[in-house]
């Protein structure tokens, strides 16, 4: 979320867990616990907002409590809901790392500086973050591993970063 939104997102509600309102949670946080630690967290829109009580991990996620959320059906009804912090909540990251909605929108050059793209999104499946790259003139995305050597620098106040990907990606 660029473009003035001061938010991150920090967490998403996977679904219920139980029939309380208990729900299972995604922590997008070093510190998975961390996702209770940032006050009230408000939904993607910014109309709903939730305190996050963090009560213990499982497989795949973590298990806790939104402020209001009393049964399985309005745990349920969140399914997918995105949860985003305030910018000034959280906490500052040594140079070389970055809140994936930082990247989300920056364009990508090659190291002379011929555009390759832009970032459309981060994924992260468990070995290392992959940007997902917008080429113009291209429906298909590229997938650019997000690893020093790939990608050597990353500049946010110029908007930009600079890829050497590997050949055959783009």
């Amino acid at each position: 979320m660029r473009d003035g939104d001061d938010r991150v997102c920090v967490g998403a509600i996977a679904g219920a867990f139980g029939v309380a309102g208990e729900v299972r949670l995604k922590s997008f946080c070093a510190d998975p616990y961390a996702l209770g630690d940032y006050g009230e967290l408000s939904d993607e829109a910014g109309t709903q907002t939730y305190t996050v009580q963090v009560d213990r991990a499982v497989e795949k996620g973590l298990i806790g409590r939104l402020s209001g959320v009393r049964s399985k059906e309005e745990a349920d009804a969140l399914k997918g809901t995105r949860l985003y912090a305030p910018r000034e909540r959280l906490p500052d990251l040594p140079d070389d790392e970055y809140y994936y909605s930082d990247l989300i929108g920056l364009t990508v050059v090659d190291p002379g500086g011929g555009e390759l793209g832009t970032v459309k999104t981060v994924l992260n499946h468990g070995a290392t973050d992959i940007l997902e790259i917008k080429v113009p003139g291209k429906s298909e995305t590229a997938l650019l591993p997000f690893t020093l050597q790939a990608v050597p620098t990353v500049d946010i106040s110029a908007g930009r970063i600079v890829a050497d990907p590997p050949d055959g990606i783009f």
